[in-house]
């Protein structure tokens, strides 16, 4: 017999906060605290995220590491879980990477993509949620959108809240306008799609 979720979507924006404001700031904090890189793009054997092609990408990005911040992962997977149990219906989730700090500067974007390889040489585990958390108030840059599926169905994440979404779902960050927009990027996986 076939279980099907209670509201099955692939998309889901969380419709009150994970983090307050202040826990914000400290995850920011933790993620300048780590070594910083310019984001890669691709998968390529032996690399952690690819290689730099600022045609496609333009941020920075860092690794939380799980010692560091344990509530915090802990919270995320909390609510990872109910939204998969909810919507998704994924079998055998678990946050099997890091937490990626990224930070885009005036001018910086991140093309269509999806997080997931399409062969999956390089997973199990098979990525199949990602997740995007909005770390900086929205006040302190303009453009930045998270763009899923289709130019112009932009998610409407607040500071503190989250977007939750199908691995396999093209998405894009739009050029950051003015300020600097901080985000915290997360992927679940499991076992193979079947």
């Amino acid at each position: 017999m076939i279980t099907e979720p209670r509201w099955k979507s692939y998309i889901v924006e969380t419709t009150s906060p994970i983090f307050t404001p202040e826990q914000c700031k400290m995850i920011i904090q933790a993620g300048r605290a780590e070594p910083r890189n310019d984001a890669g793009v691709g998968n390529e054997k032996g690399t952690k995220g690819g290689h730099v092609d600022t045609n496609t990408r333009t941020s920075h990005i860092s690794w939380i590491p799980f010692s560091k911040m344990k509530d915090m992962y802990k919270d995320i997977d909390k609510i990872m879980q109910a939204t998969n149990r909810n919507h998704f219906g994924f079998d055998g989730m678990t946050i099997n990477e890091m937490a990626q700090y990224t930070e885009y500067p005036e001018g910086g974007f991140y093309e269509w993509h999806v997080d997931n390889d399409v062969n999956m040489q390089y997973e199990p585990p098979v990525r199949k949620i990602s997740m995007t958390l909005l770390l900086s108030p929205e006040s302190e840059f303009e453009g930045g959108d998270l763009e899923l599926m289709a130019e112009g169905k932009v998610a409407k994440i607040k500071q503190g809240h989250a977007v939750f979404f199908a691995s396999f779902i093209r998405h894009r960050v739009k050029p950051v306008t003015r300020g600097r927009r901080q985000s915290l990027v997360m992927w679940f996986g499991g076992t193979p799609f079947k």
